[in-house]
């Protein structure tokens, strides 16, 4: 496998249970213990995916992820303490792709790890097909064998969610999903997160890829449904 996991936590018990239980599935894991570390641990090592405490000293979570989403779309999972609902919205605005709450089973953490970085890879387009695995739309185009999105010939620098969001709208057009089963969907297995979630990761979707987020001319919400996605291909 091969895949570098960076987990970051001041809390040496949560490292080292997560380093097991990623190791035993193949896993190559750093651990750090504050966000300095994390963010030094980051640039030396170019990690698949990083699992990111909100809370550490030095820099926070949401520093090391924002710091990070200047740069990368590199996979973050935020770890969040028991009942932070702001703290996890916070996470998911700043670029976040999942969260768990302590106290969380090391098991679901492997679970969510190994459906992100398949996620990434799931996609392999020969040269020869990759016309057929281009997706046009007046000003869009997403090219999923390369993961790329440009809006009107300008490159768009998604997360492997958003990007997965907006591939699985955009490949059915008109159809509604409800948010439930977008997390479904997703996140690729039984997901048991809030359905904020997906409300968060729409509203940052429509930031980048919308000229007018506010009145969306791709992304549209189907009020006490989900979400749609219009307009005809090209």
């Amino acid at each position: 496998m091969n895949e570098r996991v960076l987990v970051a936590d001041d809390d040496p018990n949560i490292t080292d249970v997560c380093r097991r239980y990623l190791e035993r599935e193949g896993y190559l894991v750093t651990t750090a213990k504050d966000g300095l570390e994390a963010l030094e641990l980051w640039r030396s090592q170019s990690p698949s995916l990083i699992v990111l405490d909100l809370m550490m000293p030095h820099k926070n979570g949401w520093e090391v992820c924002s710091e990070i989403r200047q740069t990368e779309d590199l996979p973050i999972i935020m770890l969040t303490a028991r009942g932070e609902e702001q703290d996890r919205l916070m996470g998911l605005t700043m670029g976040a792709d999942d969260y768990l709450t302590k106290p969380f089973s090391p098991r679901e953490l492997v679970l969510r790890v190994q459906a992100i970085l398949r996620r990434m890879r799931y996609v392999q387009v020969s040269p020869a097909t990759a016309a057929e695995h281009t997706i046009k739309y007046e000003g869009l185009t997403i090219d999923v064998g390369k993961r790329t999105v440009e809006i009107s010939g300008q490159a768009i620098d998604l997360t492997v969610t958003e990007f997965e969001m907006l591939y699985l709208l955009a490949s059915h057009p008109g159809q509604v999903f409800s948010r439930t089963q977008m997390l479904s969907k997703i996140w690729d297995f039984s997901y048991e997160g809030d359905t904020t979630t997906v409300t968060v990761h729409i509203r940052r979707l429509r930031e980048k890829i919308e000229q007018t987020p506010s009145d969306p001319q791709y992304i549209k919400t189907v009020w006490g449904i989900g979400y749609k996605f219009a307009g005809d291909g090209i």
